[in-house]
């Protein structure tokens, strides 16, 4: 997994893959993004599935930091960087608004991207996950679970370092563990990889089931790479496309300055975007989605 040194210049990379961010859960760990996003300079991004969660979001918990992740995205899109908002489970009351573009920002349900002579599909994940399309109720507590769990885990987290034995993750201790989950996830890298090597793709890029990989699949129709972009809960993953190749990012503590990072635009990044402040954009593009749907 890669890893970078905080002190250096901004990283330039050609596509930036985030997913399962969850801004607006506890989990969220958007302090430790915000650092990771002001180190880079991507020239598209494709934001897959579950980065607000809309399934646990509550208008009385929303930290300046959740804030901030956004408005680095803002910034971004100010610029003319591409974003892709690809809907994933927890955001999936956006995915009626499929098609909605606003400057270089777009919502689609899925993509298909070229990548020199190679081609990607790139989605959620949670339309291969027979729980999440049959059992809904099941699955909404069962991320409710996951989100009182992932709390719990911050609270050992402090006494364990402050005794100095380091963080670890209870959620991933419990998952891997578990022999059923463990099937769970090759079942679902399978049958991914299986169904895009039938229509002819060379990668696959997902999320959802936060556990970052790359992997090569062979199938009866011809070789796959598997990518998962993992998670901002626990993994702190991201996929980094540049030069031809596929990284996964690692978030680490000592590569970054432990530091609030400062406000990610000003009034000129939002001119063109026809706003004078984030609000202003926010609720313009809320009636442009309205619109749509008249």
């Amino acid at each position: 997994m890669m890893e970078i040194n905080r002190k250096k210049a901004k990283r330039t990379i050609d596509l930036l893959v985030l997913s399962d961010i969850h801004l607006g859960t506890y989990g969220c760990r958007a302090k430790e993004l915000n650092n990771y996003l002001k180190s880079i300079d991507p020239k598209e991004i494709i934001l897959n599935g579950d980065i607000i969660d809309i399934w646990q979001f509550s208008k009385r918990y929303w930290p300046k930091s959740h804030m901030k992740v956004i408005s680095q995205f803002i910034k971004w899109m100010s610029n003319g960087v591409k974003i892709t908002y690809i809907t994933g489970n927890h955001d999936e009351m956006l995915r009626k608004f499929e098609g909605f573009k606003v400057g270089s920002f777009e919502i689609q349900n899925k993509k298909t991207i070229h990548l020199k002579d190679k081609k990607a599909w790139i989605f959620h994940g949670d339309i291969f996950d027979f729980t999440m399309q049959h059992s809904r109720w099941l699955t909404r507590i069962g991320a409710v679970g996951y989100n009182i769990l992932i709390v719990v885990n911050r609270l050992v987290n402090m006494i364990s370092e402050f005794v100095g034995k380091g963080r670890f993750s209870l959620s991933k201790k419990v998952k891997y563990s578990v022999k059923s989950a463990v099937k769970y996830i090759n079942q679902f890298e399978e049958t991914v990889t299986s169904i895009a090597a039938e229509n002819g793709f060379d990668f696959v890029v997902c999320g959802h089931i936060h556990h970052p990989e790359i992997k090569a699949y062979d199938t009866p129709n011809g070789s796959v790479i598997y990518l998962n972009s993992g998670d901002w809960i626990e993994n702190l993953t991201s996929l980094e496309y540049h030069n031809g190749t596929w990284n996964i990012f690692q978030y680490r503590d000592s590569d970054f300055d432990d530091q609030e990072v400062a406000d990610a635009f000003d009034s000129k990044d939002l001119e063109h975007l026809g706003a004078k402040s984030p609000k202003e954009l926010y609720t313009n593009m809320l009636k442009d989605m309205i619109t749509k749907q008249l």
